[in-house]
């Protein structure tokens, strides 16, 4: 009976050994080139990571805070939104007897709940500031009316129930 080594042809022996020994060649030049160029290569990584992970140093000043307009500048419209008679016409005079222009007064389409001011875009501000002076806690951006149906005010007055 035949031997089994001699059963495989020399060559693919041959072609095993030369792979073998080329595998632990590479695996030898990674170890070197690790030892030789890893400290650099991971200090660059962790520099430029840490570098990162800080915000970046503001330089630019903040932004300067919006002046408010005087109350005598802000025409206010006053919408009747609780269904009283009269209800606008007083809360216009009590617009009024704090310094603001006083803008259309009427009826507002639907009841509300509660009393709003809203404020065109760029007067918030100006917006809060009424709040303040009639008591009302809801202030909100302009919401359900174009600037156009606004015949010029800045802000509006809904009164609520």
């Amino acid at each position: 009976m035949e031997q089994v080594h001699d059963l495989i042809p020399p060559w693919p022996r041959s072609t095993i050994a030369v792979s073998a020994i080329a595998a632990l060649e590479l695996m030898l030049l990674t170890i070197v080139a690790i030892l030789l160029f890893g400290n650099p290569v991971l200090s660059h990584f962790t520099s430029s990571a840490a570098s990162a992970a800080t915000p970046p140093k503001r330089t630019a000043a903040p932004a300067a805070k919006k002046e408010l307009l005087p109350r005598n500048q802000i025409s206010v419209m006053v919408l009747n939104g609780n269904g009283q008679a009269g209800a606008a016409h007083a809360a216009a005079d009590r617009v009024q007897s704090h310094g603001y222009l006083l803008g259309n007064v009427g009826n507002a389409p639907t009841i509300t709940p509660h009393s709003i001011v809203m404020f065109r875009p760029g007067f918030a501000g100006e917006g809060r500031r009424l709040a303040r002076d009639l008591h009302v806690r809801i202030v909100r951006p302009l919401d359900g009316m174009r600037p156009s149906q606004l015949l010029g005010a800045h802000l509006v007055l809904i009164l609520g129930t």
